[in-house]
């Protein structure tokens, strides 16, 4: 056996040239970036999967349809009548109800393998979770902009007009914005997208009903007006009226943007924590 040492290949640059690649490495994406790419993707997936976007869209307006023309004589004496009350309302529960496609969507790539992918990349962790709520606020602000030009159509018409409009869209929006973290912890929790929106009702139904969006809760007995008073989509609700018929109580505005912020900081942590648990 030969005593000298075994020495290893000597590595000539030359060599490296052809197989390594002499363009320079792109830089690595930023949060913002990254965020907007996810975010686009949230989008482009409708065009690959229609159905999402009718999701967000038929049962905004069916349920605008059906309550004013179902409920409208009954409660005002005529639908155009009723509408004027009823709109800010169903705006509001057509939203937050839409927000539960943020965990079903979010599950149904967990289910693919796909985040598992995004985990892997050099890329700002939390992005593709954020770029998924940028995605789904805009096919919210969709879905709003369907529901207030079908109310119009139906009669509606806002005393504040359009910039009373935009206003108390932008509320619902932030407000929707933050309640779609809950789903998103939801999304991480649950095994499958059906369980996400089974869970999802158990809170919808009671937060959007036991409200004022339907009727006036001076109608109601006095223990359920005190949970009404208590409920943040009843301060949505009298804050979008407000601001689209003028008159907002900044009380229900500061308290809709409290909760929201609330709703943010419990629910944003949680869900990240959860997401690199993942990993």
């Amino acid at each position: 056996m030969s005593s000298e040492t075994t020495r290893p290949p000597t590595v000539v640059e030359e060599e490296l040239g052809g197989v390594l690649s002499r363009i320079e490495r792109p830089p690595r994406p930023g949060p913002v970036s990254a965020s907007i790419t996810l975010g686009w993707r949230a989008l482009l997936k409708i065009k690959h999967v229609p159905f999402q976007l009718f999701d967000v869209t038929a049962f905004p307006l069916m349920t605008t349809v059906l309550f004013t023309f179902l409920f409208g004589g009954a409660l005002a004496g005529s639908p155009r009548e009723y509408i004027q009350f009823l709109l800010p309302g169903i705006l509001v529960q057509a939203i937050v109800f839409i927000t539960v496609y943020t965990g079903v969507g979010l599950n149904t790539d967990i289910d693919k393998g796909l985040f598992d992918r995004f985990q892997s990349l050099p890329i700002w962790q939390p992005a593709p979770l954020v770029g998924a709520l940028l995605g789904d606020v805009l096919r919210y602000s969709m879905a709003a902009v369907m529901v207030v030009g079908l109310g119009v159509v139906l009669g509606f018409r806002p005393e504040a007009g359009l910039v009373g409009v935009l206003f108390a869209l932008a509320l619902v929006l932030v407000f929707a914005f933050s309640l779609s973290w809950i789903w998103i912890v939801v999304g991480l929790l649950v095994d499958t997208p059906e369980s996400v929106m089974t869970s999802s009702f158990l809170l919808l139904f009671p937060l959007t009903f036991v409200s004022n969006i339907f009727v006036d809760p001076a109608t109601m007995p006095t223990w359920l007006q005190t949970v009404v008073r208590v409920n943040p989509v009843t301060h949505l609700v009298d804050a979008s009226r407000g601001l689209m018929h003028g008159g907002v109580a900044l009380a229900d505005v500061m308290w809709v943007l409290v909760a929201s912020a609330v709703l943010v900081a419990v629910f944003a942590p949680l869900s990240l924590y959860m997401y690199h648990k993942e990993r």
